[in-house]
């Protein structure tokens, strides 16, 4: 079993294929023109006679959209109504482009979705990007011109099909490609800009949401913890200060301070549990090689640990590449039932990458509660990818990437 877990990010220029895509443009092309009626030309004329009763649903649903809401405008309702319009023609163009692929073998990727997702703004702000949206402004424009278009290639397709067939196949390739050019203009994904902006507000949400959660945890760790054994080292100081104030300087004094010397070093054993969990020393002092060796040897799998880099990437990148490899360990601790297990970090190019393999059980999934999703989540922050290779039975192998950010060095009080 293989999932492929990658941020809307990945390296510069490149895009996710649809699966099982085709796209004409990238290298396929449109079988050649016979006079013989083949399937893919009458998937084409199915595609010219659905245009009517299609442009008729889209123009009824943009002209009652556009009236309604532009009329509505003096009240609260009519921008939101408009913007809630704007989402349904989304679905509209996700039809259209499902029916291109299907009749007309032309492949659009899907725009990415708005990142409305609760936390990501007020409610104006989120209203607001509705209304500017501009994949749902261009479906409008395709749904309101389709209306004219479609009365047209219906009539020249079913004329044609009785008084001109021998010549249908160059009609029906000549209307579909007008077609064609319609859904790769009006339906297609906004420009790189626009999408890029999309994807950094989406994963400015993921950051919000994982340092809030890293503060929750923090508190939590420091008020369940430490803080509790300060408190019960205070009440026993103060129990031992009294009864020496009146001199009462027996054993049970000196139990007392022992406690609360056991008290002591418990704290400071968790406060240190605490401080590695928020970065540790090692691995501001020593770099990766040293801290993922640190993480190896607390695994109860014996771990091989091969790092070759040659400088030290930013401490940003370096702390969630020791994080994602602390985590996939505690994994492999926990779930795996391995026997052994190796870690592996490189540089390529511009780009730091991880492998993680154990010869576990395998049947790891992003949805397993294992974590997973939240380090996929943690990575496509960053414009980074996640890959889970783990059939049934293993092995398992796990690879991180990272973009490589030179390290700064910091100024030295």
């Amino acid at each position: 079993m293989t999932e492929r877990i990658t941020s809307p990010g990945l390296r510069e220029g490149e895009r996710l294929p649809l699966p099982g895509s085709r796209d004409t443009r990238d290298g396929e092309r449109l079988p050649p023109l016979r006079l013989a009626l083949d399937g893919h030309t009458w998937r084409e004329i199915a595609h010219l006679l659905a245009n009517l009763p299609m442009a008729l649903i889209g123009f009824t649903y943009v002209v009652t959209v556009l009236f309604t809401g532009a009329g509505l405008t003096v009240t609260v309702i009519g921008f939101p109504l408009l913007a809630a319009g704007l989402l349904g023609a989304r679905q509209l163009g996700k039809v259209e482009r499902a029916r291109a692929r299907l009749l007309l073998d032309v492949r659009v990727d899907e725009p990415s979705p708005l990142p409305l997702r609760k936390g990501s703004g007020g409610l104006f702000q989120q209203l607001w990007m509705g209304l500017k949206d501009p994949v749902g402004w261009r479906t409008f424009l395709y749904e309101f011109i389709r209306l004219p278009w479609g009365v047209v290639t219906f009539s020249v397709t079913l004329v044609s099909l009785f008084v001109a067939w021998p010549v249908l196949p160059f009609i029906a390739r000549g209307l579909t490609s007008v077609d064609r050019a319609m859904v790769r203009v009006l339906l297609s994904p906004s420009d790189e800009l626009e999408q890029r902006i999309a994807e950094l507000e989406s994963d400015r949400g993921v950051v919000v949401d994982t340092a809030a959660a890293d503060l929750r945890r923090i508190e939590r760790d420091l008020h369940d913890g430490a803080q509790a054994r300060l408190v019960n080292l205070a009440m026993g100081l103060g129990l031992a200060k009294e009864k020496l104030l009146e001199g009462q300087a027996d054993e049970s004094v000196a139990a007392m301070v022992d406690e609360a010397h056991g008290e002591v070093k418990l704290a400071l054993q968790e406060l240190r549990d605490l401080a590695r969990g928020i970065h540790p020393a090692v691995l501001t002092d020593r770099g990766l090689d040293a801290a993922l060796s640190s993480v190896a040897s607390r695994c109860t799998v014996p771990v091989k640990v091969t790092a070759d880099l040659p400088t030290r990437p930013a401490a940003a990148i370096e702390g969630i590449a020791y994080f994602t490899v602390s985590e996939l360990l505690q994994n492999v601790s926990k779930h795996s039932g391995a026997r052994s297990a190796s870690v592996d970090v490189w540089r390529a190019d511009q780009r730091l990458l991880i492998q993680v393999w154990d010869d576990g059980r395998g049947g790891a999934d992003v949805g397993g509660g294992t974590g997973m999703a939240g380090l996929a989540d943690r990575l496509g922050a960053v414009d980074g990818l996640f890959v889970i290779e783990s059939p049934v039975g293993g092995p398992t192998t796990i690879t991180a990437e990272l973009p490589w950010r030179d390290r700064r060095e910091e100024p030295r009080p």
